[in-house]
C-alpha cells in the first residue's frame, strides 16, 4: 500500500490532490453540492431511506459523501440504523483527512465525530444514526468477497480515463451481484464504456445531467 504521507498533495490552498491519480478527491466548484446531485439525488435519496438501509460506495476518499448521506438521514427523521460500506484501497491519514475536511461544513457537528473516529486501518465505525464498514483493498477483490447486498451504490473513483481498473465489466457485474433487487447505482462519470459495463451487469442505465462542469452524469437500475 501506498505511503499514507505520499498520497495526497494540496493544490490552491486546501484541495486534496491524489499523486497516484492526478485527480482531485471532490469538486472544485462545489463537493457537497455535488454529491447531494450526484449521489443522492442520482439514487433517489433521500425519498428510499427506511430503517437498515444501506449504502455501498467505492472510493471513500475523504469521506465527503458519507457526510452528506449521514446528515440527509438525520434531516429526514429517520428511525434505526443506516449501513454504509466503503471499499477503499488508499485510506488516507487522520491528518490529512483533518485537512481535508476543513472545506467541508460542520454538518451539525458530524464532521468532527467521523474526524476524532477516523483511523486509517479499515473496520467498522459505530456513529450516531449510521453503521460504517470500510473495507480495505483492491476493490476488483473485495467487493467479489462481500457478503452484504447494497440498496444504494456511490460509484465515485477516480476518474476513468486515470483510474479505469474501478470501473471495469468484472467489477460492475460484482457491484450488480452485490445489489438488492430494485436497487440503484448513481456516478458522476458519463463515459461509454462506464455505462456499458454496467449495462452489461444487468443495470437498466440512462445518462442525466451532470453538476457543474461536467455536463452528464450516470443513473442505473437493477430491473429485479
Amino acid at each position: 500500500m501506498q505511503n499514507q504521507s505520499d498520497q495526497i498533495e494540496w493544490r490552491d490552498g486546501d484541495v486534496p490532490v491524489s499523486t497516484q491519480f492526478d485527480d482531485p478527491f471532490f469538486s472544485l466548484d462545489d463537493g457537497v453540492a455535488e454529491t447531494e446531485h450526484v449521489f443522492l439525488a442520482g439514487n433517489d435519496l433521500p425519498a428510499r431511506f427506511v430503517d437498515g438501509f444501506h449504502i455501498a460506495e467505492l472510493g471513500f476518499g475523504t469521506g465527503l459523501n458519507l457526510l452528506v448521506a449521514w446528515d440527509a438521514w438525520e434531516k429526514a427523521g429517520c428511525s434505526g440504523t443506516l449501513f454504509f460500506t466503503s471499499f477503499e484501497a488508499f485510506p488516507l491519514s487522520k491528518a490529512d483527512m483533518e485537512r481535508a475536511h476543513a472545506a467541508f461544513p460542520d454538518f451539525g457537528g458530524k464532521r468532527d465525530i467521523l474526524k476524532d473516529a477516523w483511523e486509517p486501518y479499515g473496520g467498522v465505525l459505530n456513529l450516531p444514526g449510521v453503521q460504517v464498514d470500510v473495507v480495505l483493498g483492491d476493490a476488483r477483490e473485495t467487493v467479489s468477497q462481500w457478503e452484504g447486498r447494497a440498496d444504494a451504490w456511490f460509484l465515485d473513483g477516480f476518474s476513468p480515463a486515470k483510474n479505469p481498473e474501478l470501473w471495469g465489466e468484472g467489477l460492475m457485474c460484482d457491484v450488480a451481484k452485490h445489489t438488492q433487487p430494485y436497487g440503484t447505482a448513481a456516478t458522476y462519470t458519463a463515459a461509454g464504456f462506464v455505462r456499458r459495463n454496467l449495462a452489461t451487469a444487468g443495470f437498466a442505465v440512462e445518462r442525466t445531467e451532470g453538476y457543474g462542469r461536467k455536463r452528464h452524469m450516470t443513473r442505473a437500475k437493477l430491473p429485479s
